[in-house]
């Protein structure tokens, strides 16, 4: 509990204060053993080369300035920052110090990673290669594409569609995403024509006697101990065909097939609400990521359609 500044405390030093720190994060926090061997290697960092108890605000800036400089990567930065923000709130608290060092220190700026992209021909040669195979693990394995890739699905969205999802004749599905909230994802008439063709064959993965035996609810059936095809089989089965492609599996994933549609759209000139809407996003700046991975091809747009950039053409 925080005591008044005012009182009179003795002051420990910094190896006293580090593990009184450690000990109120297990004891009133429930910290887990590896989240407080984190907190003790990130303080002992700081405390190999500055003296945690009596560091400044310009001891704790030199010393994010010294890992910006090694390299280190701005997320991790803003990890040992968190830790000392910690560290330090709980010695104020406690009285060891007048003020917290860290209270007015900016966390280092992290930029928004890009997520990895297939190429449109690398997206054609699996799905062609997916379609070659009609055996009912082809046709199973063409549909999961056409709603991956057609549709923009979630791994999560995909494992868990219900049978009467697809049991309609509109041109959308609905699809319940994060936050149990509905939107409506495109079925392309090659989609409906690949689920078509999966749905003659689907029986074929359903164990009789199983869990929901013929009643099984889910689209993508299967004869495994949940009754359906879990995220990892379906992770297993694209890297799979990517290595039947002689493309790396490591760049293909569901989520990677999630990115090519938002980031094709875009490219394709799609408006970014309608790209936010499809993808089920809760706020449009997770969705202008996709600015940024088609920028090359924006800007070639720019450049043909502006007036501005028209003029300094024929100037």
């Amino acid at each position: 509990m925080s005591r008044r500044h005012s009182e009179s405390k003795p002051k420990a030093d910094s190896a006293h204060q580090i593990e009184a720190f450690l000990d109120m994060m297990s004891a009133e926090r429930g910290a887990s053993a590896n989240t407080l061997a984190a907190y003790r290697r990130d303080l002992a960092d700081f405390a190999a080369s500055h003296d945690a108890a009596r560091a400044s605000r310009a001891d704790v800036g030199r010393y994010l300035e010294s890992l910006s400089a090694a390299g280190m990567a701005a997320s991790t930065q803003a990890r040992k920052l968190s830790a000392l923000r910690q560290f330090y709130g709980f010695v104020y608290g406690e009285g060891w110090r007048a003020d917290d060092p860290t209270q007015t220190v900016e966390a280092p700026k992290q930029g928004r990673p890009l997520p990895k992209i297939l190429s449109r021909a690398d997206l054609e040669t699996m799905m062609a290669r997916a379609a070659e195979n009609t055996t009912p693990e082809g046709l199973r394995l063409s549909a999961m594409l056409e709603l991956l890739y057609g549709g923009g699905l979630r791994v999560t969205e995909l494992a868990g569609l219900k049978l009467t999802a697809v049991r309609t004749r509109e041109n959308f599905i609905r699809i319940t995403g994060k936050g149990g909230k509905e939107r409506l994802a495109p079925l392309s008439p090659p989609a409906r024509e690949a689920l078509e063709a999966y749905l003659a064959v689907r029986a074929k993965f359903v164990k009789p006697g199983g869990k929901g035996g013929q009643n099984n609810p889910w689209l993508f059936a299967s004869r495994g101990a949940e009754g359906y095809l879990t995220r990892r089989r379906i992770h297993q089965l694209l890297k799979a065909l990517a290595l039947d492609c002689g493309l790396d599996p490591a760049k293909v994933s569901p989520h990677v097939l999630r990115h090519a549609f938002a980031t094709h759209l875009v490219e394709g000139g799609a408006d970014l609400r309608s790209v936010q809407t499809l993808l089920g996003h809760a706020d449009i700046a997770t969705t202008q990521i996709y600015t940024h991975v088609a920028r090359d091809h924006l800007s070639r747009v720019v450049g043909a359609a502006h007036p501005l950039a028209k003029a300094k053409i024929r100037r």
